[in-house]
């Protein structure tokens, strides 16, 4: 039998969900009671430690998901609570646990996670699939592992050659083909479409427009910046000429998004962007039909047409975007919102825009990954491939 996980109402418990309590403006509420039952008094400690040192609120929710995911898995695959700093054996567990390989198994139902750990971590609602992980999930539950050690002042065992090969050899026999978060790019044209199928003048159809052309526009910003957009960070900005190297251009409206911190930028970073023409036209449009002066700038709205207090979720931007697709004739499974994020870098190099310049808009921090999408739309447009044509 599997080593149960525990359930909540013990003392213990209450006083660890009233100390997460402090975090609800970053913790999902609905998950409190769960993360009370299954993190220790110091992983609560050390959530709030964080918290107060100004971890952003994504990459505290991230620790947060991760932490809970690894107590639940040491309990169920030990029966112990998660040690610190966790022994190497017990990191090559965690991988030979969530990455195997489907045939091996097959023949040796010894190979993999467990079926009683696979089943506690099902019944607490920590695992949907059947199969091996994600090696990037794995990869960041390890990183996550990693950082919440050393935020404890402790030193672990992530840097082992051991562990380097394990994981090495077990990304290599996982049969998952590396994906990316969107199978294809929001580039100008499929943008087009999605802003078309919302043309209307409903409230929804005018939010949908400003949402998507802001996201796409600001540098192809992510899902979770798009939701948590409040009024406090768009700052008006003199207008600026259509065309810079014409003095006699006409002048377009211009705003400035205060990012604040994001997944890529510091304590220090002014991570700020601009909104120049049209987008802010469709920005300007939705705040002043919504009538919103302050807070959210993307919230939610009712089947009546009626508008919410509530900012939109992540998710909701994400289903946004697939809705439009749906009715702008695209297959909504090749789209998803981080596909205005490659989506934007793909058309600034179809353009001949510098990634330098593009990053600067983008925010991105690392060349070679800004470089992947860019580096694909260059080669579809360069003449290496076209040698036989």
């Amino acid at each position: 039998m599997h080593a149960p996980l525990p359930k909540p109402g013990s003392a213990d418990t209450l006083r660890r969900a009233e100390a997460l309590d402090a975090l609800d403006s970053v913790l999902p509420y609905h998950r409190r009671d769960f993360l009370a039952g299954i993190l220790s008094d110091d992983d609560v400690e050390t959530l709030r430690h964080l918290a107060n040192e100004g971890i952003g609120g994504n990459s505290l929710r991230a620790l947060t998901s991760d932490l809970g995911y690894l107590e639940a898995w040491c309990l169920a695959a030990t029966g112990d609570a998660l040690p610190w700093p966790a022994p190497e054996p017990l990191l090559l567990k965690f991988v030979a646990h969530h990455l195997w390989d489907p045939v091996k198994r097959e023949t040796d139902p010894a190979h993999g996670m467990p079926e009683d750990v696979a089943t506690a971590l099902k019944d607490a609602g920590l695992l949907r699939a059947d199969g091996p992980h994600a090696p990037n999930t794995v990869r960041r539950r390890l990183s996550s592992w990693a950082t919440l050690t050393g935020w404890r002042g402790l030193k672990g065992r992530f840097n082992a050659p051991g562990l380097k090969s394990a994981l090495k050899l077990a990304v290599r026999a996982s049969p998952r083909a590396r994906k990316r978060k969107s199978a294809k790019a929001v580039t100008a044209d499929v943008l087009g479409s999605l802003l078309h199928a919302c043309a209307g003048e409903r409230l929804v159809d005018v939010r949908d427009r400003a949402l998507l052309l802001t996201a796409f526009a600001s540098g192809g910003r992510r899902r979770s910046e798009v939701a948590s957009l409040r009024i406090e960070q768009l700052v008006e900005q003199d207008p600026v000429p259509a065309d810079p190297k014409d003095p006699d251009a006409p002048h377009l409206p211009c705003l400035s998004i205060n990012l604040s911190r994001t997944k890529t930028t510091d304590s220090d970073d002014a991570a700020t962007v601009l909104l120049i023409g049209r987008p802010v036209t469709a920005l300007k449009e939705w705040l002043e039909r919504a009538n919103i002066t302050e807070g959210a700038v993307f919230r939610g709205i009712d089947r009546w047409g009626h508008l919410e207090r509530k900012a939109l979720t992540p998710q909701a931007v994400n289903l946004i975007l697939k809705r439009r697709a749906v009715q702008a004739g695209l297959e909504p499974a090749l789209f998803s919102a981080h596909g205005l994020r490659s989506g934007y870098l793909t058309e600034t190099a179809r353009r001949g825009i510098p990634l330098p310049e593009a990053m600067q808009q983008s925010q991105h921090k690392s060349i070679a990954q800004a470089s992947r999408y860019y580096n694909d739309a260059e080669r579809q447009l360069g003449r290496a491939a076209r040698l036989i044509v």
